[in-house]
C-alpha cells in the first residue's frame, strides 16, 4: 500500500472511531432505561405504550445535552485533522 492509501484508512478508521464514541453513551443510556422499564413492565402487567417510550426519549435528550461540548470537541477535532490532510489527497 502507498502512503496516500494508509491515510485515508487512518481517516476511515478515526472516522468509525469518532462515530462509536459520540454515539456509544447514547445508545448504551437507550438500552439501559428500555430495559429497566421493560422489567418494570413485565413485572407490574403495565403494557402501555407510551410508558416506555417516554423515560428513553427523555434519558437520551438528557444525556445528549450532557454530552454536548466533548461530543461537539471530538467532531472538531476530527474535522481538523481532516481538513489539515486535504492537500495531501490534491483537494485544497
Amino acid at each position: 500500500m502507498n502512503p496516500l492509501d494508509l491515510q485515508i484508512v487512518d481517516l476511515a478508521r478515526d472516522l468509525l472511531l469518532t462515530t462509536l464514541v459520540i454515539s456509544g453513551p447514547i445508545l448504551l443510556v437507550g438500552l439501559v432505561v428500555g430495559m429497566a422499564v421493560s422489567i418494570l413492565q413485565a413485572l407490574t402487567s403495565v403494557q402501555e405504550q407510551s410508558l416506555s417510550q417516554i423515560p428513553k426519549m427523555l434519558a437520551v435528550m438528557g444525556v445528549s445535552l450532557l454530552l454536548l461540548t466533548p461530543m461537539l470537541k471530538l467532531l472538531c477535532d476530527y474535522a481538523e485533522r481532516v481538513f489539515s490532510q486535504l492537500h495531501t489527497f490534491g483537494l485544497s
